[in-house]
């Protein structure tokens, strides 16, 4: 009997198992579902926060590969590391549409119906993560509140997040941004309010 077409949540729920056995002790990292980049106008649909940023996205072998160069240009901007869970009918393409550093992982159903996730490609850093693009992923408050703690928050109390990112981007070094974003990232109280 033939198995079943891949459907995104079959994906999903997948990689959010094998996640959690993976994570399941570890009190300092935080896995999240579509987080939102450039202000919510593109969604990554899981992510790990830790030490490192680590963005997932999924394919399906129902869904169409048309919005993953754009979806690569933002991620590429932001994550520390990076893995596509993809199902069998995409992966040869979708393996060539990806950077080298980018992991990938395919996704397919054993004999009992179960979707299996096989590592095709272990992740690495990412050699040109962007500052302004991590330092978007603060919040207004967010950003504010680190610029006054490091005394660059002068002339800046009523401006536009946008010259708040920016400053960021432009006085931090990038490690130490990295660490910031992510450790307010890890300790948010709400996903769904702010910006």
């Amino acid at each position: 009997m033939p198995s079943r077409s891949m459907k995104d949540g079959d994906i999903r729920a997948a990689l959010k198992r094998k996640l959690a056995r993976y994570y399941e002790n570890d009190s300092g990292t935080l896995v999240l579902e579509e987080v939102g980049l450039r202000h919510g106008a593109i969604r990554v649909d899981l992510a790990v926060v830790n030490g490192r940023l680590h963005g997932f996205e999924l394919k399906s072998d129902r869904d169409r590969l048309v919005r993953l160069p754009r979806q690569c240009a933002t991620y590429n901007a932001v994550f520390d590391r990076m893995t596509l869970v993809v199902g069998q009918r995409h992966i040869n393409r979708a393996i060539q549409m990806v950077p080298e550093w980018w992991g990938v992982e395919l996704a397919t159903r054993d004999a009992d119906d179960i979707v299996d996730l096989t590592i095709v490609r272990d992740s690495l850093d990412n050699p040109a993560p962007e500052p302004l693009a991590i330092a978007k992923l603060l919040w207004r408050e967010e950003a504010l509140a680190l610029l006054m703690e490091l005394g660059l928050a002068r002339g800046l109390l009523s401006k536009p997040r946008a010259n708040l990112h920016a400053k960021l981007a432009d006085e931090c070094e990038l490690q130490f941004l990295r660490y910031r974003v992510r450790d307010r990232l890890r300790n948010r109280a709400d996903w769904r309010v702010g910006k």
